[in-house]
């Protein structure tokens, strides 16, 4: 064993302070200079990262306390992006498992324990924000225990040590009680309770890919923990596919290392138990071996939760294309799609029927909705469709997935979200009260899923909070209603006109102002009926010698309502698209004539 390395990952759910807690651990480990200026949520790399306020790709770095190196693998703690924190979990031994000390364990705090205890890792709990009005920190201490009997913790993983403290103002203590000072506590209960990595430093090099990085100037680089002997720059070592079991030689070209917020390269070579950076491969995915002998074996594949949606990323074939992006022939769109998996293992790409149209499956729309902004910002114009599940047929019975969902929400809109849940197919499984608010658990569909976050949000004025966490396949739940309302249907191609607003605002809520570009069959406004509405949103007024008396009043023009990625992907129906460029959101019917859509309805009617 390398006694002066440990390897830990810090697990949460979201919003629990995992990234604020690497910063004062960073800090506390000296990798800051005294006067050196640093942002807030350092790990946060990501521009995306920063603006949404949570961790989407999980990052390596290590601090060094008394002559000892920690690396620390900071996590993502939304469930679309576990697949995340499955590999990391990987290149480690232990984990501090971050719970906040007034919402406790949540959905996503059951997911990632449940992993680490499947990896037989060691468990640190940190009580964080004991600051917090209203935290109990001993009451969720006793809460974390219970959900590690409810996991089948080991004896040895249920006696976990805990500390007590707040990441934001940067003290741990052992008790509660005791005197705030600085990080000591955890950092010493790290080195006595996380074991140092089993490495076997007389064997050939051997180390399994974990992650990937991609550097301009030596492309990829592949991120592991090195199980076994040493490597240096030079060395020969061979790739063994997970995919096919093929073996490729290459030689390492670079050995990187991560401390603080830097990637360094190294040239004293990587040593048995270490997380370590190389480079000098040509094709590289996660899951694949390294190793320095021929003949040596591949390590075993860990298989990840499976994706439970699905939906279609398409070239923009609209009226406007080509007019905001510079990306946006079916060729590029796939190279890129294809480029993502490489890096993301818990999504999947795949051609369709159609050209230009590719099937993507992955966890959930929050996932799907942060791919398609990162190509947004690269230029891409495309298609994105609302995202169906993935269902399963077993002896001859329809299965679909379902989900356990919680939702905090203030006392008295209980009753509005109970309907929501009602409507949507749900199931209540259990309340609790808390001293400002309600905790609803219910079972419900992947499919009712879709939307519900944003009702939440709307019915409870920002209050409410939803988490969820994939369960189990079900048989299959009939209709779900989760869009009561229909559309208002651009006829007309050109630019918005206030005056044609005015009157289109009558039939219902807008989606555009006054200014703006549509085109036939782009949807211009939500109409409260469910049924579709054709408008004409780009009228002018006719000019004539005869001056009305309320000439020049400005018009009574509600301002339009404008929705995120997110929202948008989540509020087209199956036969809709969200058209995403790098200026612009908008939402059309995938059949763009009006004559071809009725077509189509009337085609569909015979053959029922």
């Amino acid at each position: 064993m390398n006694q002066s390395i440990r390897n830990i990952a810090i697990i949460a759910h979201v919003d629990h302070g995992k990234t604020t807690l690497v910063d004062k651990l960073l800090k506390e480990g000296g990798v800051f200079r005294a006067n050196q200026q640093v942002e807030e949520r350092a790990m946060d790399s990501m521009d995306l990262e920063r603006e949404k306020g949570i961790t989407i790709k999980a990052k390596n770095t290590s601090v060094h306390w008394k002559d000892k190196i920690i690396n620390i693998v900071d996590t993502p703690g939304h469930a679309d992006f576990g697949g995340e924190v499955e590999r990391a979990l990987r290149m480690v031994d232990g984990v501090l498992l971050v719970v906040d000390a007034y919402d406790g364990p949540q959905a996503q705090t059951r997911f990632v324990l449940r992993k680490a205890l499947q990896h037989g890792l060691k468990v640190i709990i940190v009580i964080n924000k004991i600051d917090r009005d209203n935290a109990d920190p001993a009451k969720m201490y006793d809460k974390v225990l219970e959900l590690l009997m409810e996991l089948n913790a080991t004896e040895e993983q249920f006696d976990a040590p805990v500390v007590y403290g707040s990441g934001r103002d940067g003290y741990m203590m052992y008790h509660l009680g005791e005197e705030k000072k600085d990080m000591t506590p955890l950092f010493e209960t790290i080195l006595d309770h996380i074991p140092p990595p089993f490495a076997k430093p007389n064997e050939p090099f051997h180390m399994h890919v974990s992650n990937l990085d991609w550097s301009d100037y030596v492309g990829r680089i592949a991120i592991g923990k090195i199980l076994g002997g040493k490597v240096a720059v030079g060395d020969t070592v061979f790739t063994i596919r997970h995919a096919d079991g093929k073996r490729i030689r290459a030689k390492v070209t670079k050995i990187f290392e991560y401390t603080g917020l830097t990637t360094s390269e190294t040239t004293a070579g990587g040593v048995a138990g270490n997380i370590v950076g190389l480079s000098g491969f040509e094709d590289i995915d996660i899951g694949d071996t390294l190793s320095a002998d021929e003949n040596g074996h591949a390590l075993p594949f860990t298989q990840i939760d499976p994706p439970t949606l699905e939906m279609q990323i398409a070239v923009n074939d609209g009226p406007l294309v080509g007019t905001e992006g510079k990306l946006v022939t079916s060729r590029q769109v796939r190279e890129r799609l294809f480029r993502e998996i490489k890096t993301n293992v818990s999504i999947s790409v795949d051609d369709s029927d159609k050209a230009g149209v590719f099937n993507l499956k992955a966890r959930g729309a929050m996932q799907i909705a942060v791919l398609v902004e990162t190509m947004r910002r690269e230029g891409f114009e495309v298609l994105v469709s609302r995202p169906t599940v993935i269902e399963r047929h077993v002896g001859g019975k329809r299965l679909e997935p379902y989900e356990t969902v919680w939702i905090e929400v203030p006392d008295e809109c209980v009753g509005a979200v109970m309907q929501n849940l009602a409507n949507r197919k749900g199931q209540m499984t259990n309340m609790e009260k808390h001293p400002h608010s309600t905790m609803i658990e219910a079972t419900i569909t992947t499919r009712g899923l879709i939307g519900m976050e944003i009702d939440v949000v709307n019915m409870t004025s920002g209050r409410g909070v939803t988490s969820h966490l994939f369960k189990e396949y079900g048989p299959y739940a009939g209709e779900v209603l989760t869009r009561l309302t229909g559309t208002l249907i651009a006829t007309e191609a050109g630019e918005t006109t206030s005056y044609a607003l005015v009157m289109c605002q009558e039939r219902g809520k807008l989606f555009v102002g006054p200014g703006e570009a549509v085109y036939e069959g782009m949807i211009v406004g939500e109409n409260p009926r469910n049924e579709d509405i054709a408008i004409n949103a780009v009228r002018e007024k006719k000019l004539t010698n005869f001056r009305s008396q309320g000439e020049g009043v400005a018009t009574g023009l509600t301002p339009a309502t404008k929705l995120s990625l997110e929202r948008a992907i989540e509020y087209i129906a199956a036969d809709e698209y969200v058209e995403v460029t790098p200026k612009n959101l908008r939402l059309r019917k995938r059949i763009l004539k009006e004559v071809e859509r009725r077509k189509l309805d009337r085609a569909a009617r015979k053959a029922e």
